[in-house]
C-alpha cells in the first residue's frame, strides 16, 4: 500500500520509531522488545541513523531484520542532508530500496557535532525540501515522512518561518508530516490548525514519547525545546531515586496524552519507543490501539 493511502478515516494508524543499537547485545534486546511492540500491529516502522550518517548500514540491518522477522510491515528509512552529496543520497536510497525498504523519513538533519549551524555539504543539499524533491522525482514509487515541530524548530526564527518551510516541503512531494514529540496537547492542536490554514493538506501524526524517566526526559526535552507541564514534572519529582513511581506516573500521563489526541481526531501516533516496549505496549493496552 502506498503511505498516501495508508492514513484513511477509518482506521488510526499506530506507528513506531527505532534507532541502531550500538551493540550485538543491544540489537537482541531491540528484537525482544520489537517482539511485544507489534501484537499492537503496527502500519509501519521506521528507524534512524547516527549523526552525519554513522550508522546508515546499522539501520539497514536494523530494517532488514524488522522485515524478516514481521513480513508484511513496511519500513521506514531516516535520511539527513549531512555529510552527503547527492550521488551519495541516490546510493543509499538505492541500496533500501533493494533490501525493501519503501519509505523514506526525509530530513535536513542537524549540524555535524562541534558546529552551530548546517552547512550543506560540497556537492550536496542545504534543505529539506530539497532532498523531499529529489526523493519525489526520482524514486516516485517510495512514500515520504517529514518532521514537523509543534513548538518551532530550533534553528527556525519564527514560528511563520518554520511553517513556511514544511509548506515547502510538502509541496515538495511530502506524504505526511510526523511531528517532534510535545507534551501539551493544544500546542499541536494549534499547529494543526495553522497547517490547514496555510493550505497543507497531508495527514499531520503526533509524534509521541512516553514517559519512563524524569532525567532522560528532561535532557531530551532540553535538546528538542519542548516544554514539560509543570503539574507533570512536580509528580514524576516526587518518586525521585523510585524508577517504578517514574514509570506509573510517566505512562499513566502519555496514555491520557494519546486518549485525548484520538479523541480529538488525529490520524495516526508515532511513538518514539527508543528501542524499549514496555511503556508504549500498556498505552496501546490499556487504549485498545
Amino acid at each position: 500500500m502506498k503511505l498516501s493511502q495508508t492514513y484513511t478515516p477509518d482506521r488510526l494508524v499506530v506507528s513506531f520509531e527505532l534507532f541502531p543499537p550500538k551493540t550485538e547485545k543491544g540489537l537482541e534486546n531491540l528484537f525482544e522488545n520489537l517482539d511485544e511492540l507489534v501484537t499492537c500491529k503496527p502500519v509501519f516502522i521506521t528507524c534512524t541513523y547516527g549523526a552525519g550518517g554513522s550508522t546508515q548500514h546499522k539501520t539497514l540491518e536494523v530494517l532488514d531484520g524488522v522485515m524478516g522477522r514481521y513480513p508484511g510491515i513496511p519500513v521506514a528509512s531516516h535520511l539527513t542532508c549531512v555529510g552527503s552529496t547527492v550521488d551519495e543520497l541516490r546510493t543509499y536510497i538505492d541500496e533500501a530500496r533493494k533490501r525493501g525498504v519503501e519509505y523514506i523519513v526525509a530530513l535536513r538533519g542537524d549540524p555535524p557535532k562541534g558546529e552551530e549551524r548546517f552547512v550543506a555539504p560540497e556537492g550536496g543539499l542545504a534543505y529539506g525540501n530539497e532532498l523531499v524533491d529529489l526523493i519525489h522525482r526520482e524514486y516516485p514509487d517510495m512514500g515520504i515522512l517529514v518532521g514537523g515541530y509543534p513548538e518551532v524548530h530550533p534553528e527556525a526564527p519564527n514560528a511563520q518561518t518554520d511553517l513556511d518551510n514544511l509548506k515547502r516541503k510538502v509541496d515538495s512531494g511530502a506524504d505526511v508530516i510526523v511531528t517532534q514529540l510535545f507534551y501539551d496537547n493544544d500546542i499541536f492542536y494549534r499547529f494543526r490548525d495553522k497547517c490547514v490554514a496555510a493550505g497543507i493538506d497531508v495527514p499531520v501524526v503526533p509524534g509521541v514519547l512516553p514517559i519512563t524517566n524524569l532525567a532522560q526526559i528532561k535532557r531530551i526535552t532540553s535538546m528538542s525545546g519542548s516544554v514539560l507541564p509543570e503539574q507533570l514534572t512536580r509528580r514524576l519529582e516526587a518518586h525521585d531515586n523510585d524508577d517504578e513511581g517514574q514509570f506509573s506516573v510517566g505512562v499513566y500521563f502519555s496514555a491520557r496524552q494519546v486518549e485525548d489526541l484520538v479523541e480529538n481526531g488525529v490520524p495516526g501516533v508515532h511513538f518514539y519507543v527508543l528501542n524499549k516496549s514496555r511503556a508504549t505496549a500498556h498505552i496501546c493496552r490499556a487504549l485498545a490501539l
